[in-house]
């Protein structure tokens, strides 16, 4: 599971250094991470329903394969189509999305032992805190990581698609720490775009940022959750 920043083609408020008022770059980030943790509560309420029922879990095994596609189709939907849908819309696919992905932690979680879960829970909370009070805070602009944070998400995908036929433990380690390192990195870098209106600016719409935003920022924490969990190890 990985996003990919969008590099907008206009000059956004963050990269010429015009900041919305302090009041309103707030209401950017409640919006937006009020969302997303709806959609981490409603991903682990659905993955606890499958850990709980056979049925469930069997259904998740069997179409495994779609709910992948469904769920790469729902991501495109909402940040390609998002100036021609509206913000209600938006929500109800992100939320759609959020549960599928709770099919997939499911059947992943169920693998490991819940120390191991726990752990890669707290440390990815840490790392995501940490990082999002960095990217709000800082003075320092982040625009200029977006290209650096693409092309280290494209080396990821590669090196995991390769690693699939080396089964490698060494590699899977660098993947791992890799991981973290750019979702870390990206957690900031979002926290900042939202803040500074970038979103905003560019759909023309507070609400539609909110919902895209919190897809940014939910993806973040799930892909730090899962390579500390792929980090940590301890399978059943």
């Amino acid at each position: 599971m990985i996003n990919q920043p969008n590099q907008a083609p206009y000059a956004s408020p963050s990269s010429i250094g015009v900041k919305p008022d302090a009041r309103l770059s707030t209401a950017f980030l409640t919006q937006a991470f009020a969302w997303m943790f709806v959609g981490l509560l409603l991903t682990a309420g659905v993955s606890a329903a499958v850990m709980s029922s056979a049925q469930a879990m069997k259904f998740a095994q069997d179409y495994l394969l779609f709910i992948v596609i469904a769920q790469f189709a729902l991501v495109i939907v909402i940040s390609g189509a998002i100036n021609k849908i509206s913000a209600t819309v938006a929500l109800g696919l992100f939320f759609l999305y959020a549960a599928s992905v709770g099919l997939f932690i499911g059947l992943i979680v169920a693998g490991y032992s819940g120390a191991t879960v726990a752990q890669a829970f707290l440390s990815a909370s840490a790392m995501f805190g940490g990082a999002a009070v960095y990217g709000a805070v800082t003075k320092r602009s982040l625009a200029s990581m977006g290209g650096i944070l693409t092309m280290g998400l494209i080396g990821l995908i590669a090196a995991m698609i390769i690693n699939i036929f080396l089964q490698s433990s060494a590699v899977n380690w660098l993947i791992s720490i890799a991981g973290i390192g750019i979702f870390t990195a990206l957690t900031a870098y979002d926290v900042q775009r939202i803040q500074a209106g970038d979103l905003a600016a560019r759909l023309g719409s507070m609400e539609k940022a909110a919902v895209v935003g919190a897809l940014r920022l939910y993806l973040d924490f799930l892909n730090l959750f899962l390579f500390f969990l792929r980090l940590m190890g301890g399978r059943n």
